[in-house]
């Protein structure tokens, strides 16, 4: 189970070739990407307005050098405040200065909030189109690729993985831009002042660097490891939630629940791994900044006793020394973003890329509305390699004709009707419908001329009368009233609070397993097929309800080529040809009267069910008196 429910770790984590791939989502909405980076750029001298304001208050009005001329900032400052009346003396000065500081903040909050909000509006739009596609992607996909693939996996794609795309987008590429302009900025107003204290501020960069590599790849490892494990709890929970029934009926909970303690406490540990690289990171960050913010100190500080730097530069250095370091860190975590982002979207494109295997040819036979013919011709087929279920199976059902199949269970029953709907693709021999090769067909329009009843029944989240339309708008509500009298449906439907439009749970939850499979066959004959499939359907239904749907089964067989597969040999005695599967092959073939005057297969199979028949009907018998 754990290999089953395993979220795969897939190749490198960063890929530019990925990221060209996820890029193409962005493009669409271009315009948003580049007026949120514009406004990043523009947000980042906005929000550093404070350090260079302070330097030219202090060296302006507050400590002012008269050996040392204004330049620069400075100068632009104190013109300013002259211009506008605010040069007269320092309290006007401050003032002055303090009203620009209120204006700076003001815009920064503007553009930052207008960036945000378009560069979210962005992420859920790319998230809208993704998911789309990716649900197209799942419908067009085989059967058999679900076979492979749990539920909970595939959910993982559509949320989590996706999420952190919208991530990336959000606050990863273009805030890593704003952070780069914010660094740029610093840089440029650092040594435009003074290169001297430029380079000491700088020093420490290379620390900083060996901080962050160490973060980047060890946080990585354990971010991705977080994700596997939470692909691995969502695969268990949809298994053991949908099948909770089962596991109360069995007691299992002990056990389910030691299962998911497993996973969960794996999940936890990855958590608490990730934790660890954070809670180092940041700290060291600060250890490190703080650092640099005492070399400034020790040397500016003497610069400014020897009168080669201002005291509002020194000032000023402090606070962008911390402006200066705090983007870097941040880059390293937002390109730990950009990593869970390469391997979430490396899943999605394995998933995206996923061949088709069933699909409709280039240019399919348009046959229309078809009469039912149904021919298997030397039909071989397995799963997996060579292990075949079906071998060399070949037979003819001709318009009209009701034919079952039987036969002990893994003979090839169900096989034979998957094969026949394209759910999976044969390895040898051909299969026709009316004389046409299924494979020359739109799958679509092969699809159309079938209708199947299966034993478990899977209802949709809406109410009765869509469970029975399925989105065919050409079944009017007549029609599709019609369809529930003729297989009894209608009478129960009524009684309901909302007749055909009471809500329907999550898989028909609510209703008895008689109800559901009455719902079955209103479906299958409102959309009144060519052909006919009962796989098993009636074996789940009691004997009163049997009772009220065998009448209208046979109306619904009647002028319909109809394929039922069944254990129960009592239901099938009036078909018009009874086919015996054995270990994949055809045993035998005729009526019922024929196949039991052979005394081959199929009348081993009736003895024994008439005697296990017997035996339960004695048994209750007993039970009444």
């Amino acid at each position: 189970m754990a290999d089953h429910h395993e979220e795969e770790v897939l190749g490198k984590a960063y890929d530019s070739r990925l990221m060209r791939r996820m890029l193409k989502y962005l493009w669409p909405y271009k315009w948003y990407a580049l007026t949120s980076l514009v406004l990043t750029i523009v947000s980042a001298p906005l929000s550093l307005a404070g350090p260079p304001l302070t330097k030219a208050a202090i060296d302006i009005f507050l400590a002012p050098d008269v050996n040392k001329p204004l330049t620069g900032f400075a100068l632009f400052i104190k013109n300013a405040a002259d211009r506008l009346g605010f040069g007269a003396n320092a309290y006007q000065g401050i003032a002055f200065i303090a009203i620009l500081f209120c204006i700076a903040s003001i815009l920064a909050f503007t553009v930052s909030y207008t960036q945000s909000v378009v560069m979210q509006k962005m992420g859920q739009y790319i998230m809208y189109d993704l998911r789309k596609e990716i649900f197209a992607k799942l419908q067009n996909l085989d059967v058999q690729y679900y076979d492979r693939n749990p539920v909970g996996r595939l959910m993982t794609r559509l949320t989590t993985d996706v999420d952190a795309l919208n991530e990336m987008f959000t606050a990863g590429v273009i805030v890593i831009f704003g952070d780069l302009a914010m660094i740029g900025y610093i840089v440029i107003w650092m040594f435009q002042s003074n290169w001297q204290l430029a380079l000491v501020s700088f020093s420490i960069v290379p620390l900083l660097v060996v901080l962050t590599t160490w973060f980047r790849l060890g946080a990585r490892t354990s971010f991705r490891s977080v994700r596997t494990r939470i692909a691995r709890i969502n695969a268990f929970l949809q298994e053991h939630i949908t099948g909770m029934p089962v596991v109360q009926l069995f007691n299992r909970e002990e056990k389910a629940m030691r299962q998911f303690k497993e996973i969960n406490q794996a999940h936890r540990k990855a958590n608490i791994d990730t934790i660890f690289f954070y809670a180092v990171f940041y700290p060291a960050v600060e250890i490190v900044g703080a650092l640099g913010i005492a070399l400034i100190i020790w040397y500016g500080g003497g610069k400014v006793i020897q009168g080669v730097v201002t005291i509002g530069t020194l000032v000023a250095f402090i606070q962008l020394a911390r402006s200066f370091y705090e983007p870097i860190s941040d880059i390293s975590e937002k390109y730990n973003i950009l990593q869970a982002a390469m391997a979430a979207s490396e899943r999605i494109v394995k998933l995206l890329d996923e061949p088709v295997k069933i699909q409709s040819p280039a240019t399919p036979v348009t046959q229309g509305r078809a009469a039912g013919r149904i021919e298997f011709r030397h039909v071989w087929f397995a799963y997996k390699n060579e292990d075949w279920i079906l071998r060399d199976v070949s037979f003819t059902v001709e318009p009209g004709e009701k034919v079952a199949f039987v036969g002990h269970t893994g003979a090839g029953k169900t096989t034979i009707t998957n094969l026949l709907l394209r759910f999976y693709e044969i390895q040898r021999g051909q299969i026709f419908l009316d004389d046409v090769d299924i494979h020359e067909l739109d799958l679509q329009e092969l699809r159309r001329n079938f209708s199947i009843v299966l034993q478990d029944v899977f209802l949709f989240s809406g109410n009765i009368a869509d469970n029975i339309k399925l989105g065919t708008h050409t079944i009017s509500a007549a029609q599709l009233q019609a369809a529930s009298k003729e297989v009894h449906a209608d009478p129960f439907i009524q009684r309901l609070t909302d007749g055909y439009q009471t809500e329907v749970r999550e898989r028909g939850a609510g209703l008895s397993v008689g109800q559901k499979q009455l719902i079955s066959f209103a479906r299958a004959l409102a959309h009144d097929p060519r052909v006919l499939i009962l796989d098993e359907a009636t074996s789940s239904i009691d004997t009163e309800t049997e009772l009220l749907i065998k009448d209208a089964v046979e109306r619904l067989m009647e002028g319909r080529t109809s394929l039922v597969i069944a254990h129960r040999l009592s239901t099938i005695q009036s078909v018009d040809k009874i086919i015996v599967m054995h270990k994949g092959e055809i045993r035998e073939q005729g009526t019922h009267q024929e196949l039991l005057n052979e005394r081959g297969l199929y009348w081993r199979l009736y003895q024994l069910q008439f005697y296990q028949d017997f035996k339960q009907e004695f048994a209750e018998s007993v039970a009444d008196d």
